[in-house]
């Protein structure tokens, strides 16, 4: 039964995909390094489940992939992000122009009840190694490790937590998660750090 739902959900994101007319329509969002990336990364999987057959993994990869590349298509040309955690939040976005860091953004504050700015992008969420997330499948040998939740422009996610667990859930699911080195992104084992480093908070909707 789980892998028919698996199935159907993958069926009616197909289909969306089909009928609804991007809002993009004129802009370039083929070549947003996201969509490029999106886009080789669901070939991949297709061309992988001709081979290998129709599994509950390849056909929950495909539609996760295509759930991706419908959001970019039809979302707008940014991420926003909603903390509704009762706790602030510390997200990912873009870094100031004079910065010299060499990551590839920057780490904001997000408090409780905000929702980031109009046109400024949240490329994600920053989760402490003690983070305990619903539903959420880590990588291998990431179970202790702080972890970078990546999401891809157009994606609207909401923070929420669980008032009997206090588990994170998150509306949609990632688009990548990484830990420390595995992605030009600073990933720092614990919140102190990012408290001793003064990180500012990200601009939000008025």
């Amino acid at each position: 039964m789980k892998f028919v739902k698996i199935v159907l959900v993958a069926l009616v994101l197909v289909l969306n995909l089909v009928i609804v007319q991007p809002s993009w329509a004129g802009k370039k969002f083929t070549q947003n390094p996201d969509y490029i990336e999106v886009t080789q990364a669901l070939d991949s999987a297709l061309q992988a489940q001709q081979t290998e057959g129709i599994t509950p993994e390849n056909v929950q990869k495909i539609a996760n992939l295509q759930f991706q590349k419908y959001v970019i298509e039809t979302g707008k040309n940014y991420g926003e992000c909603r903390n509704e955690t009762g706790k602030t939040l510390v997200i990912y976005g873009k870094k100031p122009k004079k910065s010299p860091s060499t990551y590839d953004n920057a780490l904001y504050f997000l408090p409780d009840g905000e929702t980031t700015d109009d046109g400024w992008d949240c490329d994600g969420i920053y989760l402490p190694s003690d983070a305990k997330v619903a539903g959420l499948k880590t990588p291998e040998g990431s179970s202790s490790s702080a972890l970078a939740y990546k999401i891809v422009n157009g994606t609207r996610l909401v923070a929420k937590a669980n008032p009997e667990t206090s588990e994170l859930q998150f509306n949609v699911p990632p688009a990548k998660l990484f830990k420390s080195g595995e992605a030009n992104w600073l990933i720092p084992d614990t919140v102190q750090s990012l408290v001793d480093a003064g990180i500012a908070q990200a601009p939000i909707d008025d």
